[in-house]
Parts: structure tokens; C-alpha cells; sequence
């Protein structure tokens, strides 16, 4: 192919529209340009290619027989390009949006509010993988991810969804009349934990204490650690808006809570967006500035 004696595409693309329209405004109107702009690069063309492709000796501009040849072959060209593009930005669309997070997050945060996602796009289908392992975003894959931490990880695109803390919280009927908890003492007390996460032994071993062997972790689904907590059968480490409505009614007691400012984040490939994906992630944005 020699591109560099090709014409320029706004030139061959302002030709093809005039041949398909045999009218320069109507031309016009289908590049959402003037009339002016086409008929310049209609010039152009002929200037760059030497040859006359249109008869201008009438009221009207017609194709020359040169011009009649250039239009079936170009009009060809586009009609290919437009199918080819067309198959590839359809392709994904019946695929459910794909989106990996944690199952705590899922039942506390998302799955309450999945029903105004429903009625404002009801043509667009999810799939919910809750899992505490982190994924790789790849093409045709998981679409979208909710991670929890300080952000800019490497390889992705990642934007504050959720800014909250972790908290350690245990029910009153648990901790008793006892009002100061060291991180050793409530080593001696049971532990839930989310399946395939660490973070029980994790804070303790970073305030210097390491769990009690005989004082219980229980490890289960996210979705009931907190359900757990409430019912006085552990300590947990959480994150502060799962669980603030019950440390106000006093349901839970606040025991510690870290001096940062984390949270989730919606993480993305550094690829292209399906219109679904953007569509969701907008959506996730627009809930979390309504909390």
C-alpha cells in the first residue's frame, strides 16, 4: 500500500458522501459540515489526484466517468470500514457487565441499591463476582473492580468511589461492662473473618499483639461476618460506613479505627470502554455522592 500517495480520508470521505448524496449541502449535512467545506476538499481532491472527477458545466455538480469509477470504489471501502467497525463495537454488547469485589461490599453497598440500576438500564445485565482476591483486567473479562486501599495501583485506572476507614467493632453483649480494649485483650477474643482474607491477624500483628489460639477465628462469607458481629459472636475488622448506623444505635462498639483515608475505588484496564461499562461505573458515581 502507498500511503503517502494516497489523498487525504476528510478529502476522500467528503467525495463519498457528495456521491452517495449527488448534493453538496446535503454532503454537508451528513459530515456536519458546510457546503463550502465540501466542495474545498472536492477540489482538493482533484488537485491531488490530477484528474477531473466532477463536471461543473451545468447547474449542478455531476460525476465525471473518472468520478463514477472513484465512488463505486470508494463508497465500497467505507461500506466495509463502517461494517467492520460496527461488528467490532457490537460485539461486547449482549455481554453482561462483569464486576469483581468483595462480598462484604457487594450486600452492605451495592446489591441495596441494584434495584434503581435496574429500572434506570434495564437493558444492561451484571455479573457480580464477589471474591477478596484481586483480578487481572483483561479484555473480554472482568470489566470492572471495587478495591479497597490507598489507590494508584499500577497497570489500571482506579478513582475514589467510597471514602471510609476500617474500624474494629464487637457487639456490647460481647465485650460486657469492659470499656478499654487493648489490641491484646481482644486477641483473647473471638474473631470473624471474611473467607481468603487476613485482616483479623494482620492488625493484630501490626499493633503488636497475635491472636489467641484458643479464642476462636471463624472465617465465612462476607456477607455474614457483620451479621455475626451484631449477634455477639466476634470481633471483626471493617470498613466505618458498613457499620456506622450500628455504632450510633449502639448496636456495635467502636473499639479502634485507622488513621488514614482509604476506601473503595473503582479500578478499570487502561483500555477502551464498552458503553455498558461506562454506563455502570457513571451510575456508581452518581450513588456514592448521594450517600
Amino acid at each position: 500500500m502507498d500511503w503517502l500517495n494516497l489523498p487525504p480520508l476528510s478529502a476522500l470521505r467528503a467525495f463519498s458522501a457528495f456521491a452517495e448524496h449527488r448534493n453538496i449541502v446535503k454532503a454537508g449535512d451528513a459530515l456536519n459540515v458546510s457546503h463550502a467545506a465540501i466542495s474545498q476538499q472536492l477540489r482538493a481532491l482533484e488537485a491531488h489526484m490530477g484528474v477531473t472527477l466532477l463536471d461543473r458545466s451545468g447547474k449542478t455538480l455531476v460525476l465525471t466517468s473518472d468520478g463514477e469509477h472513484l465512488a463505486r470504489s470508494v463508497q465500497l471501502g467505507f461500506g466495509a470500514i463502517h461494517a467492520a467497525v460496527s461488528d467490532l463495537v457490537h460485539a461486547g454488547e449482549d455481554r453482561p457487565v462483569h464486576v469483581s469485589l468483595t462480598s462484604s461490599f457487594a450486600a452492605s453497598w451495592l446489591m441495596p441499591r441494584l434495584p434503581i440500576f435496574r429500572s434506570d438500564h434495564p437493558g444492561i445485565d451484571l455479573t457480580l463476582d464477589p471474591s477478596p482476591e484481586l483480578v487481572d483486567l483483561r479484555p473480554g473479562e472482568v470489566d470492572v473492580a471495587i478495591r479497597y486501599g490507598a489507590g494508584g495501583w499500577p497497570g489500571v485506572r482506579s478513582e475514589m468511589l467510597l471514602k471510609t476507614p476500617m474500624v474494629i467493632v464487637a457487639a456490647p453483649s460481647l465485650l460486657g461492662s469492659r470499656s478499654e480494649w487493648s489490641p491484646a485483650d481482644l486477641a483473647r477474643l473471638p474473631w470473624l473473618e471474611e473467607v481468603g482474607t487476613t485482616e483479623a491477624s494482620t492488625w493484630l500483628a501490626q499493633h503488636g499483639a497475635a491472636m489467641d489460639p484458643g479464642a476462636g477465628r471463624t472465617s465465612l462469607p462476607g456477607n455474614l461476618v457483620l451479621e455475626g458481629v451484631r449477634a455477639g459472636q466476634g470481633v471483626t475488622v471493617t470498613v466505618r460506613h458498613f457499620v456506622e448506623r450500628d455504632i450510633v444505635a449502639g448496636r456495635l462498639v467502636e473499639l479502634h479505627v485507622a488513621p488514614d483515608a482509604r476506601g473503595y475505588h473503582i479500578v478499570t484496564a487502561q483500555t477502551p470502554q464498552r458503553k455498558a461499562v461506562k454506563t455502570f461505573v457513571g451510575w456508581l458515581k452518581r450513588q456514592a455522592n448521594q450517600v
